[in-house]
């Protein structure tokens, strides 16, 4: 038998929440912008407030709800190059990447995203 079950919102017993995954994962943020644009501005996101251009291929998102600590996973990528998420800038609160051609030099793309695993404050 199927069962389908068709709700607008999980909240925890007392209403006030999200709930808890027991045995389980879930991304905590996600994020994408166009790193090329004069201003920046998300294109689609999760827990992410706002994206701050700190120069070429350096960015830095926000966290609308913090994470418990510095320890979180945060992995992002870049339109055809690499991105990479510096783990000595990781805050409870945001998160500074780095955007890079194969030579290794910073680069605005338009496409970037990304993704964190950890547990929220």
């Amino acid at each position: 038998m199927t069962s389908v079950l068709n709700v607008d919102t999980i909240a925890d017993k007392a209403g006030t929440g999200p709930v808890g995954l027991t045995k389980q994962t879930a991304a905590k943020a996600f994020y994408i912008f166009d790193g090329t644009a004069s201003t920046l501005a998300l294109g689609d996101s999760f827990n992410c407030s706002s994206v701050t251009d700190n120069g070429t291929g350096v960015y830095t998102p926000n966290w609308t709800n913090a994470m418990q600590s510095v320890n979180y996973s945060h992995t992002c990528n870049s339109e055809n190059l690499s991105a990479l998420s510096s783990a000595s800038t990781h805050v409870a609160g945001s998160s500074k990447i780095f955007v890079m051609n194969d030579s290794g030099s910073l680069q605005d793309r338009l496409v970037t995203n990304g993704c964190t695993h950890g547990d929220l404050a």
